[in-house]
């Protein structure tokens, strides 16, 4: 047996059925999946639990509606293929997870009943092609109607179509998958790179040398080694294989949030022309308004580095649609590289590249999981899956419920049990003016354990932080202590959402969240969106 790099002289051994390398969306489904079927499996993230791409999204559990547009277009189906599954897990994850993802609308404006009619027929198929999983129907929104849902909206919009998709917390359900297969008897470990891979005398994969930032190292021999780095992935296959060809393209797209709330009754705005061809949308988010996206080529390295051009190219959108705003006000800013899937031996701009997945298996026995979306993960974690019965050459078990944390054990209730949880929660929390947005705020965090996390901290401890996001401190010892989280930028940027949506209040934060790190023994840290 020989390391790819490196020697495991003095490491601790562990034995393994999966090793999953990468706790983003794609590779906490596998482990998650995996966990289900009874398999042994070891989770394992070089930074924080879903710290790349899958906490920079844009909160949209989507289909795509450019992708629908381009499928027809230029009459590719792979396109229209993608629109139709993302669709099938958008309602998935809805019903899953509901304390985590909801319906909303956006708005399509039209200066003209030619627009108009243009976009209700595509909304039309957008919302046939959902079928029974449908989460609402498209609807004209006269002029009246438009300009009432975003009052800032200028002139010259004659109405519209409303439609219907998905926004959720990315970075906490990210977190959740990762945890339920944890709780579920997954080994997990974040800040924990894989430094080596081991390879047989016959040149097969059997496993891999990690090592932790205070350069601890763990050998792990498993059956399977399954690279789900999003776009590291051709780092960790050429590790497998020296002479193995790049398959991995990087696109960063930068999301500015405003203070101002141009869309006070919940409905988002897509704007789907700009002058360059790009789409361009304003969401609720918070009580402010998130602005995305870019879709700019760039090196692996500056893939969460948002360049001052970009956040230019988003203001100004925002002033031409919304001129009696005056100069917005930029309260947060964040950028995130997408992991695009570059077709075999073709070069192709990223802008063009579908986002379907695609599971590889190298000779070795390496599998990686690359490309595909956050609303796809699923189906990339089972095709995974189906990749790994094929190389073991025998079919995996029958899978085993197993709920989302926070969620019931018949999903179908979660909803009501929420709804019976808010009295409880109500009655124990202290009485503040914001009561209420705490309630909502901790059952969109954590669904039906927020109350057990409640009744297991002092008043004190529950007292409301901000009146941004109202993070209590028994939150920020939750974060610590049960998910992982070794940074500020880990509680105030993904446990919370307090630095993506308000960066100047999370840094108003940031002691109190760098005393209960040093009470950990933990270093205290900055606050970097970048990392």
């Amino acid at each position: 047996m020989t390391p790819s790099q490196g020697a495991c002289t003095g490491v601790i051994d562990q034995k393994i059925d999966l090793l999953v390398i990468g706790a983003g969306a794609s590779g906490a489904s596998v482990a998650y999946e995996a966990t289900r079927r009874g398999l042994r499996v070891a989770l394992l993230e070089a930074g924080d639990i879903g710290c790349a791409t899958s906490c920079r999204s844009s909160k949209m559990l989507h289909g795509g509606v450019r992708y629908l547009e381009l499928a027809f277009k230029t009459f590719d189906l792979a396109q229209l293929s993608l629109v139709r599954e993302a669709l099938m897990e958008r309602a998935h994850w809805i019903e899953q997870a509901p304390f985590l993802a909801q319906p909303f609308e956006l708005a399509l404006p039209a200066a003209n009943c030619f627009e108009k009619a243009y976009y209700g027929v595509g909304l039309g198929i957008y919302d046939a092609l959902s079928g029974q999983r449908s989460i609402g129907n498209s609807r004209l929104l006269s002029k009246t109607q438009i300009h009432q849902a975003l009052p800032l909206l200028r002139a010259g919009v004659n109405g519209g179509v409303a439609y219907s998709d998905g926004q959720f917390n990315d970075a906490r359900l990210n977190l959740l998958i990762a945890l339920t297969a944890e709780r579920a008897g997954a080994i997990l470990r974040s800040n924990c790179r894989v430094v080596a891979l081991e390879h047989r005398a016959d040149g097969q994969l059997c496993g891999a040398i990690s090592e932790t930032s205070m350069g601890e190292q763990e050998h792990w021999r498993a059956s399977v080694v399954v690279n789900a780095t999003g776009m590291q992935a051709d780092s960790l296959r050429k590790m497998a294989d020296a002479n193995i060809a790049p398959r991995m393209l990087t696109s960063r797209g930068v999301h500015v949030v405003l203070e101002a709330n141009l869309c006070p009754e919940g409905i988002g705005l897509l704007l789907p022309a700009t002058d360059d061809g790009r789409v361009l949308f304003l969401l609720p988010f918070y009580g402010r308004t998130l602005v995305g996206t870019t879709d700019t080529a760039c090196k692996l390295n500056e893939a969460c580095a948002p360049s001052q051009a970009e956040q230019h190219y988003l203001i100004e959108y925002v002033k031409r649609w919304f001129p009696d705003l005056g100069q917005p006000i930029v309260k947060s800013c964040w950028a995130g590289g997408r992991p695009l899937l570059k077709p075999a031996g073709k070069a192709i701009n990223s802008s063009r590249v579908v986002r379907e997945h695609e599971v590889e298996t190298l000779p070795c026995g390496l599998i990686s999981v690359m490309g595909g979306k956050w609303t796809t993960c699923r189906p990339m974690a089972l095709d995974t899956l189906k990749a790994m019965e094929t190389l073991l050459g025998r079919a995996m078990p029958t899978p085993s419920a197993l709920p989302l944390l926070g969620a019931a054990q018949n999903p179908a209730l979660t909803q009501t049990l929420l709804l019976e949880q808010q009295q409880q929660l109500r009655q124990l929390l202290p009485e503040t003016p914001i009561q209420d947005q705490q309630i909502a705020h901790l059952q969109a965090s954590y669904g039906l354990e927020a109350l057990a996390l409640v009744e297991k901290n002092s008043a004190k401890q529950l007292e409301p932080l901000s009146d941004v996001i109202p993070i209590c401190e028994a939150e920020i010892d939750r974060a610590i202590n049960q998910e992982h989280a070794r940074t500020p930028t880990d509680v105030l940027a993904r446990r919370c959402r307090l630095a993506m949506v308000d960066m100047s209040e999370a840094q108003r934060l940031l002691p109190v969240v760098q005393e209960h790190l040093a009470h950990a023994d933990l270093p205290k840290g900055e606050l970097d969106l970048q990392h």
